[in-house]
């Protein structure tokens, strides 16, 4: 393993570290995107990605996780001080390790569905965190895949891939028109669920036993009429108190894990 050595923060190298790290544009440009800690990078290479440079703080990282990833990898390791590692780095505790990897496709034929499949869908919810923690919750549950519908935020986002603690890589994630998922859900045989307080039944009463597609909208609006008409069953949460919604992330972890019971109860 050769490993190069960079101290200044204006080499070329790090400054496109910083603006994958800052720039959707720049990532979508180069097709490459950023993690921080050696957990989150051994996700990611355990889920196919393939780092292409590693950054790391041999005044933080242990000769023995350093020999850990280096196992793994095949790509060029760079060396940086810690005052220039603190300077790239989002967040503290990352273990010494940054990593540029390469995007992967994210369309609706890259998804491999088993037999009466889990799905989440999920309608322009364009809060990083909140699409973070549904992939942590959709991980929780075993669900074989999110779908991001419109989505105003792009899958490796910082803040999406922190606030999912690696979910992105570790639950098949694709992203599509509403149109392209009604449609590719139907020709799956998988049901329609829609979560909207209208017209609704609970959701503790509803069979997703079978192939079941959970549909979440944005909390400012909900979902539009397209997944309203598209649905087999539209579903609500009792809420007990004076607030009329949840976290659509803590209503999918609700819903996800109704299903996950009525399946071990099957």
């Amino acid at each position: 393993m050769r490993i190069e050595s960079i101290t200044s923060a204006q080499n070329p190298k790090i400054q496109t570290l910083l603006a994958l790290q800052e720039k959707s544009k720049e990532r979508r440009k180069k097709g490459l995107f950023v993690v921080e800690g050696r957990r989150e990078l051994l996700h990611c290479i355990e889920a196919g990605y393939e780092p292409y440079t590693v950054f790391i703080c041999r005044e933080i990282i242990s000769d023995e996780d350093l020999m850990s990833i280096a196992d793994k990898c095949s790509c060029s390791f760079i060396d940086i001080p810690r005052h220039l590692y603190d300077k790239v780095a989002y967040r503290g505790g990352t273990e010494g390790v940054i990593a540029e990897l390469k995007c992967k496709s994210h369309t609706l034929d890259d998804l491999s569905i088993k037999e009466n499949p889990l799905v989440v869908v999920l309608e322009s919810v364009e809060k990083p965190g909140n699409l973070g923690a549904i992939l942590r919750s959709a991980d929780a549950s075993g669900a074989d895949a999110v779908i991001v519908c419109d989505p105003l935020t792009d899958l490796y986002n910082p803040n999406l891939i922190r606030s999912s603690i690696g979910g992105i890589f570790t639950v098949p994630t694709a992203t599509a028109t509403s149109e392209e998922t009604i449609n590719w859900l139907k020709a799956q045989n998988i049901r329609i669920y829609t979560a909207q307080l209208q017209d609704s039944e609970w959701y503790y009463d509803t069979d997703m036993t079978g192939g079941t597609a959970i549909i979440m909208g944005t909390e400012a609006t909900g979902l539009t009429d397209i997944w309203r008409k598209a649905a087999d069953a539209h579903i609500k949460i009792p809420m007990l108190g004076k607030l009329d919604s949840l976290n659509v992330s803590v209503s999918a972890a609700i819903l996800l894990f109704e299903a996950v019971k009525q399946r071990n109860q099957k």
